[in-house]
């Protein structure tokens, strides 16, 4: 696999040579457009997700949510005249298949904008290259703090960075809930050192230290030792490094050892139904840049429409997932009209970066400036309580 990634890596900027290339003298009627994905139809946006993999529950949603803006934007006229075409390639959540949809993408369908592209690994992959063809990379849905950091012009972030919302949450349960021996729980990757490094840095602003801490492969089913272990150091909170899996099975692990009297705290990464349904996951906290809408919920003549919309186009509640595509499609489409009719990479970034009131349907906000290219600056707390997330605290800032 390692020589297979290799191999796609070396022969990407070959292929981007033969595709960017002038005419050559050949005849000007033939030459390719002057911005790629761009004509006077159309505009032409991708996305490399996950359809039919391990995080398909985010590419699916995220892809039905933009499409569902999208084509209410398309069937109004479009975007100063041009109609919105979004590609999207499945990548089954595999490293080599994402760089090869990508490659597609860029070098084939020629998109002028990468969106929501799922995966840190997948995208601290193909930005490089991605940007060496002058495309940006927006909203992708990935928690990784290099989705916005070191600061790249074509880099932009609408979701919770995992550091950012862990720090956030290590101190509203410091000085809020007055815990004072705050454990981590992470697995063996860059995912998990994120959240060790946002809890050790948050504490130590404080004065304090991690209590204890314990890592795991993302593939283990046993947690007997480390939750042992965490209760001896008499741990009274753990922030989680984990996903949906092993989160259930940490806590289960707790409530058959009777361990109470400790707050587990997860993120973006571990905030699933899946969860909110265990008997395990009843008191289990998350701190997330957007909350679960339920159907009974009491909702907004606009969101009630975006809820009914989308149950009527895919047979299906909508989760965050929907969410986030939603409002990443609509942060796209409001850029693209302030950018103008003479659309141009450079004319969409300043277009971004302008971005500095923005609230969406739901309720959230999100800005941006030219020298911060990350959306969200606060979180939301919420608890599982009786088989549901329910919100305690909105717009903690980070």
């Amino acid at each position: 696999m390692k020589k297979t990634l290799q191999r796609l890596l070396l022969a990407w900027p070959l292929a981007l040579a033969g595709c960017t290339g002038g005419d050559e003298g050949g005849d000007s009627a033939s030459a390719a457009p002057e911005v790629r994905g761009v004509t006077d139809a159309e505009i032409v946006l991708g996305s490399y997700t996950d359809l039919s993999g391990p995080v398909a529950i985010w590419g699916v949603g995220g892809t039905n949510g933009a499409r569902l803006r999208f084509d209410q934007a398309n069937a109004e006229g479009g975007v100063h005249g041009r109609l919105i075409r979004f590609v999207v390639e499945d990548t089954n959540y595999q490293l080599p298949k994402a760089i090869q949809a990508a490659n597609k993408l860029i070098n084939r369908d020629d998109i002028f904008a990468m969106l929501l592209a799922v995966g840190t690994p997948m995208n601290n992959a193909i930005m490089p290259q991605q940007f060496e063809a002058g495309v940006p990379n927006l909203f992708p849905i990935s928690g990784g703090r290099q989705m916005v950091e070191p600061f790249h012009p074509m880099k932009f972030a609408q979701r919770g960075i995992y550091y950012d919302e862990v720090r956030a949450a290590v101190r509203h349960f410091v000085e809020n809930e007055g815990k004072q021996r705050v454990c981590v729980i992470h697995h063996e990757s860059d995912y998990g050192q994120e959240i060790v490094d946002a809890a050790e840095d948050q504490l130590a602003a404080m004065g304090m230290q991690v209590a204890a801490r314990t890592a795991h492969k993302p593939t283990e089913s046993e947690f007997t030792a480390a939750v042992l272990r965490l209760r001896q150091a008499e741990c009274d909170m753990v922030a989680m490094a984990t996903v949906h899996r092993d989160t259930i099975l940490v806590l289960d692990t707790a409530r058959k050892m009777g361990w109470e009297d400790v707050a587990w705290v997860g993120n973006n990464a571990a905030y699933g139904q899946v969860i909110a349904d265990h008997e395990s996951g009843q008191g289990y906290y998350a701190f997330t840049h957007m909350a679960k809408i339920y159907p009974d919920d009491e909702k907004s003549p606009a969101v009630q429409a975006w809820w009914d919309q989308y149950v009527a186009l895919y047979g299906d509640e909508p989760g965050i997932a929907a969410m986030e595509g939603y409002r990443a499609a609509d942060l796209t489409l409001l850029a693209l009209e302030n950018a103008g009719r003479d659309l141009t990479v450079d004319a969409l970034l300043r277009s971004v970066e302008a971005i500095t009131d923005y609230t969406d349907i739901f309720g959230y906000r999100v800005s941006f400036s030219p020298e911060e290219h990350g959306g969200v600056r606060e979180s939301v707390l919420s608890q599982v309580q009786d088989g549901r997330y329910l919100v305690l605290a909105e717009a903690v800032t980070y």
